[in-house]
C-alpha cells in the first residue's frame, strides 16, 4: 500500500483472539491498535485516528452496542461488529445503533479481511465524492435529488427516493427495516409490508431482472443492502 497505513482499532478482551488477529492485520500492512474494554474503545474512537473499528459486543465494562451509541453522534468511523452473539435480535440492535457490518465468531480470516477492505473503500469513496453516489450504472446526485441509470434519468416517488438514499448512504452495508421505515415514514405507523412493496417498486425501476435482484439485496429478517461491488449488467 502507498501512503500512510490504514489504522485498525481492535476492541476485544480475548487475548487469544487478539494474538491471532493482530499479526494477520499487520502482515496485510495495517497499523493495529487494541482496546480491551468499552471505555478504552470510546476514548480511542473519539481521538479520531482510526480508519476501521473491529468491535466485540461482550466487553467487561460496557456492552458493545452501548459503545456504538456513545460514539456515533461524534464519529462516522466504520464499525464492524465481530461477535459470538449469533441471535438475529443482537445483530439488528447493533446495526440500528450504527454498526456498519456484523461478522459472527468464529470467522474466516479471509472474510473478515474482505469486510475490512470494503469498509475502507466505502470510507475513501465517501470522502472523494461528497454529494454524489455511484455504483456501476447507477448514480445519485444528492444535491439535485436526481437518480440516473445508464445515463437515463429515473423518476422516483419521494418515498422511493428516501429509501434509495438511505441505502446509498450506507452502501454495501445492511440497513435494517427499522432504519428504512424511519427514512420513508418517519415516526408513522408503517410496517415492513409497506417496505416490501416499495422495495419491489424500486427493483422494478432499477434492476435488470427484478425477480433476481443484483443491486438491492434482501438480508432475510434484518433489512436490505445496496450492492456496490456487483458485476456489470
Amino acid at each position: 500500500m502507498s501512503g500512510p497505513k490504514p489504522r485498525i482499532l481492535v476492541v476485544d478482551d480475548e487475548p487469544s483472539l487478539v494474538a491471532v488477529l493482530q499479526p494477520v492485520l499487520e502482515a496485510a500492512d495495517y497499523e493495529v491498535r487494541v482496546a480491551t474494554d468499552g471505555a478504552g474503545a470510546i476514548a480511542a474512537i473519539e481521538r479520531g485516528d482510526s480508519d476501521v473499528v473491529l468491535l466485540d459486543l461482550g466487553l467487561p465494562d460496557l456492552d458493545g452496542k452501548a459503545v456504538i451509541a456513545r460514539v456515533r453522534p461524534r464519529s462516522d468511523v466504520p464499525i464492524i461488529v465481530v461477535s459470538a452473539r449469533h441471535q438475529e435480535a443482537e445483530k439488528i440492535a447493533a446495526l440500528d445503533e450504527g454498526a456498519d457490518d456484523y461478522v459472527n465468531k468464529p470467522f474466516e480470516i479471509g472474510e473478515l479481511m474482505a469486510r475490512v477492505r470494503a469498509a475502507l473503500r466505502r470510507r475513501s469513496t465517501a470522502r472523494r465524492r461528497p454529494g454524489r453516489f455511484e455504483a456501476g450504472e447507477l448514480a445519485i446526485d444528492f444535491a439535485a435529488r436526481r437518480v440516473t441509470l445508464m445515463g437515463e434519468t429515473i423518476k422516483l416517488s419521494p418515498k422511493e427516493y428516501a429509501l434509495l438514499t438511505a441505502l446509498a448512504e450506507s452502501a454495501g452495508q445492511v440497513v435494517t427495516h427499522k432504519r428504512l421505515l424511519a427514512a420513508g415514514w418517519g415516526d408513522g405507523a408503517a410496517d415492513t409490508q409497506y417496505l416490501r412493496v416499495y422495495m419491489g417498486l424500486l427493483r422494478q425501476k432499477l434492476e435488470e431482472d427484478p425477480a433476481e435482484p443484483r443491486l438491492i439485496l434482501t438480508e432475510p429478517g434484518v433489512g436490505y443492502r445496496l450492492e456496490v461491488d456487483r458485476p456489470g449488467r
